[in-house]
């Protein structure tokens, strides 16, 4: 087991709030950060930003604090957000269409390179600056095009066999939208689950007991 396998989740979720807050913090010119002060942005305590920053091996002075602009470029490093991996989107709906057009992908490590639905009417559409292919040309865009990763905006009762197909395909990373576990039918699989309707209810549920 590598150093990084013994890492919690907790700490690595915790990792692109920082790379935030640091790039914020950069941009207004602050050179230097203590602890306590990037806890406090964090709401966390100053030793649990010790003890996350020296799983990866601390990068703070004694009496100095973090280099601001050190820290954001060696968080960036750890999460890989140079590496640039190809992601395609599966489904070019309300949601799909929305993501493509709007989040910097760039900005977060990825490069969105093909867009896919199983709807003929968009297909030859655009949506930012791709035109939509359809699902049947999956199979060739993946041979002859390198693709990390798989972004699902599908319905979960379409899902099955997309992901089937894709895994054949050799890819094994997905940003999940579906509902769909795909981890339990690929086991090998690296998947990040968004289930927007979960967050609601756990607003709904703190909002109640406020």
């Amino acid at each position: 087991m590598s150093k990084n396998d013994s890492i919690s989740m907790s700490v690595i979720r915790r990792l692109p709030r920082y790379y935030r807050f640091l790039t914020e913090l950069d941009e207004q010119g602050v050179d230097r950060i203590s602890s306590n002060k990037l806890a406090e942005i964090m709401n966390v305590t100053a030793s649990q930003v010790r003890q996350d920053l020296n799983c990866f091996g601390g990068f703070g002075q004694q009496g100095y604090g973090y280099s601001v602009g050190q820290l954001k470029d060696e968080i960036k490093g750890i999460l890989g957000l140079n590496n640039g991996y190809k992601a395609i989107l599966i489904g070019v709906g309300n949601f799909g269409s929305a993501l493509a057009n709007h989040l910097s992908f760039e900005k977060l490590g990825f490069e969105l390179v093909a867009c896919f639905d199983n709807d003929k009417r968009k297909v030859g559409q655009t949506v930012g600056e791709m035109v939509i292919r359809h699902d049947d040309e999956l199979e060739d865009y993946c041979s002859g095009n390198q693709v990390d990763t798989a972004i699902l905006c599908i319905p979960k009762e379409n899902v099955e066999a997309i992901l089937d197909k894709l895994y054949s395909l050799g890819i094994r990373s997905f940003w999940n939208f579906s509902h769909y576990d795909i981890s339990t039918r690929y086991s090998d699989t690296v998947v990040e689950n968004v289930h927007l309707s979960d967050r609601l209810m756990t607003l709904c549920y703190r909002m109640n007991h406020n």
